[in-house]
């Protein structure tokens, strides 16, 4: 019967989140690594003295790796 089913678990690390849940997820890939990948160029900027260099490419180099990162997660419909 319908009622005796047990419910199928969710949360595993292959879900696909659907609807707004795929913005966020995206945009959370986006932001943090221009975030983490601009902090590690501001670091690298701090260390050589570079006046900025590392910096913006760290933020470039972080929207790339989000965008790659939201491709294999979200970029496949199943």
């Amino acid at each position: 019967m319908a009622g005796d089913q047990t419910p199928r678990p969710t949360g595993g690390p292959d879900d696909v989140p659907t609807g707004a849940g795929q913005g966020w997820t995206a945009l959370s890939y986006l932001i943090a690594g221009m975030l983490v990948w601009g902090f590690i160029g501001w670091l690298v900027d701090q260390w050589l003295d570079s006046g900025g260099i590392a910096t913006g490419i760290g933020v470039v180099l972080g929207m790339a790796g989000g965008i790659i990162l939201v491709v294999r997660k979200l970029g496949t419909p199943t």
